[in-house]
């Protein structure tokens, strides 16, 4: 419903590499922008997709995002009843149309329906963020969850030239600023950029994923 928190989690069918290359994690993240639009996907030249797009009518706000190479991840507040569900399904299709045109297949890119987990809001609430934000770590430190991270100045600093999520705008580095909406997201979760960077860090050195 309308003013509901949801994350999104969708991987490749049977675990396989959905974004290959560059080009492949670029037409994803153009497409969360074109279809997020209420009547209808906006038209919007993939080639220039961040150059003065044109002005939104959205269907949800996403506040988070992450792409890993089989899989990725989204935190969405819903602006209209049902915007989730056909957010999801318009980049879904999108993509995968995409997808198998340049690699000359056909059928399912991704493994079944991607799962739409409405948030509560407790503890796990807060954590979330955090959560997705981290997810490309395992990029270079697969066992981190496990062992915990080595090295906390190395890990934000990859964290903050990773391209392929939302990261990077919270760190005031503009990345895809278009994307998301930060003032939202600070509002909800009553923080703000200095603060959260702050309880990342904390966060990184404290917990342990795997438990």
């Amino acid at each position: 419903m309308k003013g509901d928190i949801f994350h999104i989690v969708n991987r490749g069918v049977e675990k396989r590499k959905i974004f290959n290359n560059g080009n492949d994690y670029s037409r994803f993240v153009c497409g969360l922008y074109k279809f997020n639009n209420k009547d209808s996907a906006i038209r919007l030249d993939f080639n220039k997709c961040f150059d003065n797009p044109p002005e939104q009518d959205k269907i949800v706000d996403i506040l988070f995002w992450s792409l890993m190479p089989n899989h990725y991840h989204l935190l969405i507040h819903e602006r209209v009843d049902g915007g989730v569900v056909e957010f999801v399904k318009r980049i879904g299709n999108g993509y995968t149309k995409y997808f198998n045109i340049k690699n000359n297949r056909s059928g399912y890119l991704f493994q079944n329906a991607a799962k739409i987990i409405p948030v509560q809001r407790d503890e796990h609430f807060l954590y979330l963020p955090f959560y997705i934000d981290s997810n490309p770590i395992d990029l270079i430190e697969p066992d981190w969850k496990v062992k915990g991270v080595k090295n906390i100045k190395n890990i934000i600093n990859f964290l903050e030239s990773y391209r392929w999520s939302s990261f990077q705008d919270y760190m005031d580095k503009e990345n895809f600023p278009n994307i998301i909406d930060k003032k939202l997201f600070f509002e909800l979760f009553e923080t703000n950029q200095k603060r959260y960077k702050n309880d990342f860090v904390d966060w990184l050195q404290n917990v342990n994923v795997a438990r």
